[in-house]
This record gives structure tokens, sequence and C-alpha cells, in this order.
């Protein structure tokens, strides 16, 4: 999604040079006016979560999924969130509706296409790949698509470590039944 955002903040820099739109007259901040950039960037991120949330997301254990009641709940959340940021922005006379509205779009159009994008990509595996390179191990990066249970996974990640393993052994002995007390 950070790809994508830069994509967004690119797009935005693009229009704002071709449009060239001043701000609104009470405005004395600098820079071009059209289209709002907190309105598109709430508005890319907004869409963007909730295509995932509640289209991409899956989990391979159903006891463990995030429910869809939360999950749409979660997306109209942040969809308000950016409907709120996109109105503040007239109300403080930062921009004009049609600045706002311009910006909304742009907005949601880079995420509709964000998404295609990334759901092509997955599909013929350039995501894969991706993170399979050192670059992507080093900065730890990796794919939000989850479809594993991440409690699970966590868990099963720190019962490997060695400072875990050797809790295990002096409890097991302390026991004397082989049982490891809690933490």
């Amino acid at each position: 999604m950070f790809i994508g955002q830069m994509g967004c903040e690119a797009f935005n820099f693009l229009l704002k040079r071709l449009i060239k739109e001043e701000r609104p007259r009470q405005m004395y901040g600098k820079g071009y006016g059209m289209p709002s950039s907190h309105a598109q960037f709430l508005t890319f991120f907004s869409v963007s979560i909730s295509l995932f949330l509640l289209v991409r997301h899956t989990n391979s254990n159903p006891a463990a999924a995030t429910p869809l009641v939360l999950r749409l709940l979660f997306s109209v959340l942040t969809l308000m969130t950016a409907a709120l940021v996109a109105a503040s922005r007239v109300y403080l006379n930062y921009h004009t509706p049609k600045q706002v509205l311009i910006g909304c779009a742009a907005g949601f159009v880079t995420a509709i296409a964000w998404f295609f994008v990334t759901g092509i990509a997955r599909r013929r595996g350039w995501i894969d790949y991706a993170l399979n390179t050192d670059i992507a191990t080093l900065f730890r990066i990796r794919d939000l698509v989850i479809d594993e249970d991440l409690v699970e996974a966590g868990w099963r990640d720190w019962d490997r470590r060695p400072r875990r393993r050797e809790y295990h052994k002096r409890t097991s002995k302390a026991n004397g039944a082989g049982e490891a007390k809690q933490l």
C-alpha cells in the first residue's frame, strides 16, 4: 500500500501542475489548490483499506478470521474519516468544494487502479518474486494478504526461540511431570 500511496502522491503532484488552480481567496497558503491532496490521500487510503478488508483479506482458519461485520465496520469508519477530512478542508477555507471533490475522485480512481494492478501482479507471481529478493528481506517487507492465523504464527515463532526452549527444559525438570508453568 505504501507504493500505491506514493503513486497517489505523484498523481496529485502531476494534477496540481497540469490544472494550476489557485486556492480560495480567503486562504493565504502556498501552492495550487486543485485537487485537494488531503482529500485525495485519505480517500485513497480508506478505499484501499476497505477493498483489502472486504475483498482480499482471507484466513485459512475460519475460527481465527476477523468477522465480516468488524471488517465492514472498520471500512465504514475509515471512509467516514476520509469524508470528515475532506469536509474540513472546505470548512477551513483551504479548498473549494470542487477542489475537494476532484481530490476525492482522484484518490478513489487511484485506489481502484492500485487494487487491480496489485491483483494482476499477485496472479502473475510478481509479488512473490519481489518478496523473495534480498532487499525485501533486509527491510522485512511481507505480503499483508494473509491466509494464515497471525496469532498462531506469532506463537510458533516465539516458541522456536532458544530462550523459550530453555525455559521449557527448566520448568519441565522442576515440575517433574513435563508441563511448563504459565508465564
